[in-house]
């Protein structure tokens, strides 16, 4: 009887290629230390939405309810902290940007892998560092830490201040990294207009974090010695300037919106193209407005400070610099409107987390417009409008390309297809749950209500519990979300090397990628996302994966 033919043994991939926690741990391979970070930004993500939930019930009746007014503060501080620092800021650059960026250069690894390993272990003791704070009476100053009251707070903010103060380290080293690599370790023919929308996108936000995150760190330190030691640089009952804590926290923050927001544009523009199955309408707009966006948003700083005390001169300059950011981030929006327009369009969960995009970043991009505006930023100022603004801009365009791009590239990822209907299912949920959540926020705004009071007037009572319902929404969305891509890990259908049909270069790799990237280096000869002809866009080396 002969004997019975042996199944054929699995592929080696980066996910099987070792094991056991040490050989993850002390992992140099960047698609590993990119699920790393991912591990640990869910959890904050997590952390920061159940902070958020718990203020948006409290705030269903107007008056005391559930919680007391100083842990009411010390919630929305670290909701603010966790979701800005710890989620936001990091979540595409060091999960996406570490995965897919060597892939689409043709690199082995990142030019620091070491670096890139001790980036995350800064992160984790960053996180853990600002969670010791709260667990020691947290911080109530809002995630700003404005001056004079973050130097004399009662509350332990100093831990809160450190921990962010430590997480800057590991943006520093990611930006450093990603910047090295695309300049030094590109595979040959992948030239700098043949690099990946993502790519640019990516290096653009480097830039920033490199040359701003320093200027953050060093504010914060102020603060921190000045709250343990007295010494009275913000205070102006010694002597202090608290406005020249405003001047150095916005010189960061606002090009930190754009740490945000471009990576989130770089995920955009990738899906677009896969999903319409379309080159993009204009690769050098994209390209050259993400370089825009990121030096413009050095000069914007002083939009934040309209009712500070700026002369009319600056707070004009400031008003028309912050609506240039504005053309560049329309440039975009109509290229990505363009490749859709007579695209042979893929309907999917990612095609919704685009739509989503979409309309979060014009309406909020609109209000935007209206805020930069000085007259009216006076009546808005520290209302609701301005919460309303800032999630849909910044929260919203995030979170909708985050999961855009997590179900676009879970596939080439973790080798597994989620389930097509619940996803369609929740991200419909999830973009109608936010815009629930924060539409009548804008009415409140406008109405008069002020942001981070703990009551307020019944008027507006009706607004807030939509709001809340709305928000209630959003969870569950997320939370189908989470549930579905857990159990695809084990229980997925297993993907194709390439179930989207896309042509991004990272795609020309095996899925799940092999520990190496590519067998032989690869050699590019064409376009990222040439649908213009129906041969590959990429030619390699004799024997390496085409």
């Amino acid at each position: 009887m002969p004997p019975a033919a042996s199944e054929p043994a699995s592929p080696v991939t980066y996910l099987n290629a070792t094991r056991g926690v040490r050989a993850w741990l002390l992992t140099r391979d960047h698609k590993r230390i990119a699920l790393l970070f991912m591990a640990l930004v869910t959890l904050n993500f997590l952390l920061g939405g159940l902070f958020a939930m718990t203020l948006r019930v409290k705030l269903l009746f107007p008056g005391p309810f559930m919680i007391e007014p100083i842990t009411y503060n010390r919630i929305f501080t670290l909701h603010g902290v966790i979701m800005v620092w710890l989620f936001m800021i990091p979540a595409i650059p060091t999960i996406f940007g570490n995965f897919m960026l060597p892939l689409m250069l043709g690199a082995k690894d990142l030019a620091f892998p070491r670096l890139n390993l001790l980036s995350f272990y800064i992160y984790a003791i960053g996180s853990l560092v600002t969670l010791w704070g709260m667990v020691q009476g947290g911080a109530d100053t809002g995630w700003t830490f404005y001056t004079p009251y973050s130097t004399t707070t009662p509350t332990q903010i100093v831990p809160v201040l450190m921990g962010v103060f430590i997480v800057g380290f590991s943006t520093i080293l990611t930006g450093l990294n990603f910047i090295v690599t695309t300049h030094t370790l590109r595979a040959p023919g992948m030239k700098w207009m043949r690099m990946p929308l993502f790519v640019w996108g990516i290096y653009a936000t480097s830039v920033i974090q490199v040359l701003a995150t320093p200027v953050l760190g060093l504010v914060l330190l102020l603060v921190a010695f000045e709250h343990a030691f007295g010494w009275g640089l913000f205070d102006p009952a010694v002597g202090g300037d608290p406005l020249l804590f405003q001047h150095l926290f916005w010189f960061y923050s606002h090009p930190a919106v754009y740490i945000m927001v471009l990576p989130s544009f770089a995920v955009m523009s990738e899906v677009v193209c896969a999903y319409a199955h379309k080159n993009i309408f204009n690769y050098k707009a994209i390209a050259y407005s993400s370089l825009g966006i990121a030096f413009v948003g050095f000069f914007t700083w002083g939009h934040h400070m309209f009712v500070s005390g700026l002369s009319t001169f600056d707070s004009g300059v400031f008003g028309v610099l912050s609506m240039l950011v504005g053309i560049f981030t329309a440039i975009k929006v109509f290229n990505w409107v363009g490749t859709f327009y007579k695209g042979s369009i893929d309907f999917r969960a990612p095609v919704v987390y685009v739509l989503g995009l979409l309309f979060y970043l014009v309406f909020g991009g609109m209000t935007g417009i209206a805020v930069a505006t000085t007259s009216l930023d006076v009546h808005w100022n520290d209302t609701y409008f301005i919460v309303a603004h800032f999630h849909f801009i910044m929260v919203g365009v995030t979170i909708m390309a985050f999961l855009m791009g997590l179900h676009y590239w879970y596939p080439k990822m973790f080798g597994r297809l989620y389930p097509e209907r619940a996803a369609l299912v929740a991200s419909v949920v999830i973009a109608f749950g936010f815009v629930a959540t924060f539409l009548p926020q804008f009415l409140l705004g406008n109405g008069g209500m002020l942001r981070r009071y703990y009551s307020y007037p019944e008027k507006y009572q009706a607004l807030h519990v939509l709001s809340t319902a709305g928000a209630s929404l959003l969870f569950l969305g997320l939370a189908t979300v989470l549930t579905y891509l857990v159990v695809s890990l084990r229980w997925g259908e297993r993907a194709a090397h390439n179930p989207w049909g896309s042509k991004g270069f990272e795609w020309l790799s095996a899925t799940p990628p092999p520990p190496s990237n590519y067998e032989e280096l690869p050699r590019f000869t064409g376009e990222p996302h040439d649908y213009s002809t129906t041969e590959p866009q990429a030619v390699t080396e004799p024997g390496a994966p085409s």
